[in-house]
């Protein structure tokens, strides 16, 4: 099991930046696939961008892509997610996964929430003037 802890959320006016970090302990997080996952109040849960081990390949939801990058830093187990020019409708709580449960990573599988395996508690961001 891999446990993850994001952090980094808060409210931000529309047009602005934030830097959400998700932390990894456990079985060897740093050769597992991680990723980036939003659920806003009455919806379900959205993909938003996810990196394979060692940084080998990166997945951007339609929603924020060309909007949010996503990196790893494997020597402090932490993946990244940088978000710019914020709308309101990215308010969500963001949560961080990893572990997949398919060797398939082909797009549509990757943004698959019911294919990741372990999940964070989640991060609130409020984009609000």
């Amino acid at each position: 099991q891999v446990q993850l802890t994001e952090s980094g959320g808060g409210l931000v006016q529309p047009g602005g930046s934030l830097k959400l970090s998700c932390v990894g302990s456990g079985r060897a997080f740093t050769t597992e696939p991680v990723a980036w996952f939003r659920q806003a109040p009455g919806k379900e849960r959205e993909f938003v961008a996810a990196i394979m081990s060692g940084g080998a390949a990166w997945y951007y939801g339609d929603a924020v892509n060309c909007r949010v990058t996503i990196s790893r830093d494997d020597v402090r187990s932490t993946v990244y997610l940088q978000m710019d020019a914020l709308k309101p409708e990215d308010t969500a709580v963001y949560f961080c996964a990893a572990r997949m449960s398919t060797t398939g990573r082909r797009n549509h599988i990757v943004a698959n929430s019911n294919k990741w395996i372990d999940w964070g508690q989640g991060t609130q961001v409020t984009v609000s003037s």
